[in-house]
């Protein structure tokens, strides 16, 4: 289905975004900055949901009344849809989940437990946020792998030098994010790719800071999984996706067991179902998909690559404005080798601190080590600082991201 581009005009599209307007702390402005968190969702998602609900609501699949039919044709649109928007061949290859963190447990618990054992490697970066660390400290814990982490420079960018050594023939998965949700370092997925079927490795692509920013192309990359969450590209909350190549789907147990997930059940066992309804245990977040679907289908009307090119306006306009600020330290690389996310820290101030005195002038950012805590030790600090933007975002909120940084210097200068 072909999908008719919007102009790009960001005013324009703000209008769409009914919390935008909300007013904080005595009547200031909202200027959200937390983006990598979670975006915020147009009125189209909001009344999809809400139209669902009031008209076509029902549980999905086996029930043969016209309600059920609605829902479960909507749910599998659904599916087809995030197919299109990664380029999966089938369908069949999208799984859905609560979330990013879910996709990637259930690959660690399914393909994992089944395919690693005593002295194999799990390659990870120390870009990785906490979901693509855990779950596979876990599966090393239950058979005995080793987890093992590509190093960073000090610009954190990774040191790819040392990826061909620690690629081996003991490397059974590797598992590394497109891009950091803390630096905004845009990762070379492509490459490791490449070098990780060199050695017969499997690899998974945490998206969730890549997938509503960028197109993403599952059977260009050759990826073997990959996963994101609506939520973080306008979308509701409690739907993620995971891609996985059809044949190792196939291969793989179910992970959770219950209703939907089976062909037949006796006393004595299961005998589970096709793909991919084996891995959706019970009653799936049928309203989430749908809008999903609505998400999906307003980054289309916008383009991706006026997304693209519109949000590295936002992040040099950044740049220039912080880097020019007296005592404050910009994290991370150059700003033509990662996203729209600035990292930084202001000097004699913590950034909780500093964070909630952005936070009574109406600025939202995220303060804190952003579920990233390896990568916060290998920079030296135990928290920082992040802005995050999206298209909704304009130049003039970042000119008060700076106002709102020297105004809280100038109290804490007093305080002191």
């Amino acid at each position: 289905m072909s999908i008719p581009v919007k102009p790009f005009d960001p005013q324009s599209l703000r209008t769409d975004f009914p919390i935008l307007d909300v007013r904080v702390h005595g009547d200031r402005q909202l200027v959200y900055l937390d983006n990598a968190a979670s975006t915020q969702r147009p009125r189209q998602v909001i009344q999809r949901i809400r139209d669902l609900y009031e008209r076509q609501y029902a549980n999905v699949h086996r029930g043969i009344h016209w309600l059920s039919e609605q829902s479960t044709d909507l749910y599998e649109v659904a599916r087809e849809t995030s197919a299109r928007w990664i380029n999966a061949r089938h369908p069949q290859e999208v799984v859905f989940t609560s979330g990013t963190t879910a996709s990637i447990n259930l690959v660690a618990r399914s393909w994992g437990d089944a395919n690693l054992g005593p002295g194999d490697e799990i390659l990870l970066t120390l870009l990785e946020h906490h979901s693509n660390i855990v779950p596979w400290q876990q599966l090393a814990a239950r058979t005995g792998a080793k987890v093992r982490f590509v190093p960073i420079e000090d610009d954190g960018q990774l040191r790819l030098t040392e990826l061909n050594a620690l690629l081996t023939e003991r490397t059974r998965v590797v598992s590394v994010t497109a891009a950091s949700n803390v630096l905004g370092t845009h990762v070379p997925v492509a490459d490791i790719i490449s070098q990780a079927h060199a050695v017969g490795a499997v690899v998974l692509v945490d998206a969730a800071q890549s997938a509503p920013h960028q197109v993403t192309d599952v059977q260009a990359s050759g990826v073997d999984f990959l996963a994101f969450s609506g939520h973080k590209m306008l979308g509701p909350s409690g739907i993620g996706v995971l891609y996985g190549r059809e044949e190792l789907l196939e291969e793989m147990p179910p992970f959770l067991g219950g209703g939907s997930m089976i062909r037949r059940v006796t006393t004595d066992g299961f005998e589970p179902g096709e793909l991919p309804e084996k891995f959706e245990a019970g009653t799936p977040p049928i309203a989430s998909a749908v809008g999903l679907t609505a998400a999906i289908e307003y980054l289309q009307q916008i383009g991706l690559g006026a997304i693209q090119e519109y949000e590295r306006q936002l992040a040099v306009h950044a740049h220039d404005r912080l880097s020019a600020l007296e005592g404050v330290c910009i994290l991370g690389p150059e700003v033509d080798k990662k996203g729209a996310i600035i990292c930084f820290l202001i000097d004699g101030i913590h950034p909780h601190d500093a964070a909630q005195a952005l936070d009574q002038q109406g600025i939202a950012v995220r303060a804190g080590h952003h579920c990233a805590m390896p990568l916060h030790d290998r920079l030296g600090f135990p928290a920082t600082l992040r802005a995050s933007f999206y298209f909704y975002n304009t130049l003039e909120e970042v000119d008060l991201l700076v106002d709102a940084i020297v105004a809280t210097q100038r109290v804490f200068r007093r305080s002191s």
